[in-house]
């Protein structure tokens, strides 16, 4: 590692938290969580049986948030591997006037937001996840989630984490710990075992109808996430939050403590690296390499398309030199943006075709190497029939496009719009589908500045026309907040 090593940056202002990773000075990922869309999935609770409801099997409980929130009978269960990684066991419900009483003091879990007049939804399965398991307090077992194949894996994981059991709880081996060091399980049990002590203590202590957790918010998620990465140095422009952080990392993970400091500059943190302008090239479909070469990246519902082209590197050798050498270069550049855009599911890398074998074992080996700094989980499949590359990203949230952009109003996400051309055709043609169907003295148009001079203008003989043909007047009126392929077609 170099001097610049790896950073964390973390941007604070009332309404967003944004922490970007940057790896010897460049950004490598970028995460967002605006204020008013956070949610309390997560928040653990003292909460207040308010009312029984035998025929529902189910309660209403009162955990301070002005609405009742829901809690089923089936949701009173032992602990149980109850998280996405895990296949969940299934339990017969007991009757709900038997498990829980009117006035009954009782910690529940949220399991779902509110949504409109209902109100959140409730768990007494409590579980708390760290970066690599999540704590079951009051089981006694080690669960190992199915995504992780490797049966030899899977089975040093339980090994280990079984040594960790004890009267408090049981946990789950996430997905994310299938490559983990024994130090990295035994510096999360110890997190998790200080935060359970922690909720046993607020539950204890404060009064009914208090939060005794509240799921993290993102600056302390991101540096219970790094824990055993490597982390040099994590700098926070916020007084309040640098303390807060300072605290927490006290409390839970003392080995970054040392790395914290407060960002008082007046320069603002995101310029230190030019990590704005790298989060703007995140929202472009071109990425320029450096040789000349360029990537397109294409985001759509059902999978990312990545495809790889040479530009202006001719290279000094031959073609074929030309084409190895832009798609090597192309392997760091994805995993790079894979890990920034945040993209997951189906993946498809369109590499330049190579006639030689080697040189597409070697590209190979180069984007696997470059995928093992993802801690998302990758799969790549090798070159298929056509010269495609295909692999998987495991989604771990949102795309940055997808939490920074919303589709245009123009085009509706298609990515293109009509021609000034083509919407001129289809306003002609409306006027006489109306004309047929209305009696009308006259027609006005309502269009985009573009599309009104072009019917006043190189489309002027065709309208000529058209008035001619149904014998009455067209005014042209042109609608400067009109996208280019709005227009009306107004009967006078």
């Amino acid at each position: 590692m170099s001097a610049l090593g790896v950073e964390l940056l973390i941007n604070v202002t009332p309404s967003e938290t944004r922490v970007a990773l940057v790896e010897n000075g460049v950004l490598q990922e970028v995460h967002i969580e605006r204020e008013a869309k956070r949610g309390i999935v997560g928040n653990i609770y003292k909460g207040v049986v308010s009312r029984v409801l035998p025929g529902m099997q189910a309660a209403f409980v009162d955990i301070g948030l002005g609405k009742a929130a829901f809690l089923h009978a089936s949701d009173i269960v032992p602990h149980t591997e109850c998280v996405a990684d895990v296949e969940q066991e299934h339990f017969q419900a007991g009757n709900i006037a038997e498990l829980v009483r009117e006035g009954q003091q009782i910690v529940v879990q949220v399991v779902k937001d509110p949504l409109g007049t209902k109100g959140a939804r409730l768990t007494t399965d409590i579980t708390l996840p760290s970066r690599y398991l999540v704590f079951m307090p009051g089981a006694s077992h080690v669960g190992v989630s199915q995504r992780i194949e490797c049966e030899e894996a899977k089975q040093r994981l339980k090994d280990f984490v079984s040594n960790y059991i004890d009267e408090s709880g049981g946990y789950i081996v996430r997905t994310a710990a299938e490559h983990s060091s024994e130090i990295e399980l035994e510096q999360d049990t110890a997190f998790l075992r200080r935060l359970w002590a922690k909720i046993q203590k607020r539950w204890q202590g404060d009064p009914p109808l208090s939060m005794i957790y509240e799921d993290l918010r993102l600056a302390f998620r991101v540096l219970r996430d790094y824990v055993g990465t490597g982390i040099d140095r994590i700098r926070v422009d916020s007084r309040q939050t640098f303390e807060q952080l300072d605290s927490f990392l006290e409390d839970f993970v003392p080995t970054l403590k040392g790395a914290l400091e407060y960002y008082p500059g007046e320069r603002p943190i995101f310029d230190l690296y030019d990590v704005e302008t790298e989060i703007q090239r995140a929202l472009e479909r071109k990425v320029e390499l450096k040789s000349g070469g360029y990537l397109i990246i294409d985001q759509t519902e059902a999978m990312t398309t990545i495809d790889i082209n040479t530009g202006g590197f001719v290279g000094h050798r031959n073609l074929e030199e030309t084409i190895f050498n832009t798609n090597l270069e192309a392997t760091q550049a994805i995993a790079r943006q894979l890990r920034l855009r945040n993209l997951g599911g189906i993946i498809i890398i369109d590499f330049i075709d190579m006639v030689q074998e080697d040189h597409q074992e070697r590209v190979m080996q180069s984007l696997e190497a470059a995928l093992a700094r993802d801690n998302a989980k990758t799969k790549i499949s090798g070159f298929s029939g056509l010269g495609l590359v295909e692999m998987t990203r495991k989604r771990t949230r949102e795309s940055l496009e997808h939490v920074l952009c919303d589709s245009c109003p123009s085009c509706g996400g298609r990515g293109t719009v009509k021609t000034v051309e083509t919407v001129c055709f289809e306003i002609l043609r409306e006027i006489l589908r109306v004309n047929r169907a209305y009696d009308a003295d006259m027609f006005v148009v309502y269009a985009s500045p573009p599309v009104a001079d072009a019917l006043t203008g190189e489309e002027s003989h065709s309208m000529a026309e058209l008035e001619v043909f149904i014998g009455k007047q067209v005014k042209i009126q042109p609608e400067i907040m009109y996208g280019q392929e709005k227009f009306d077609v107004v009967m006078m």
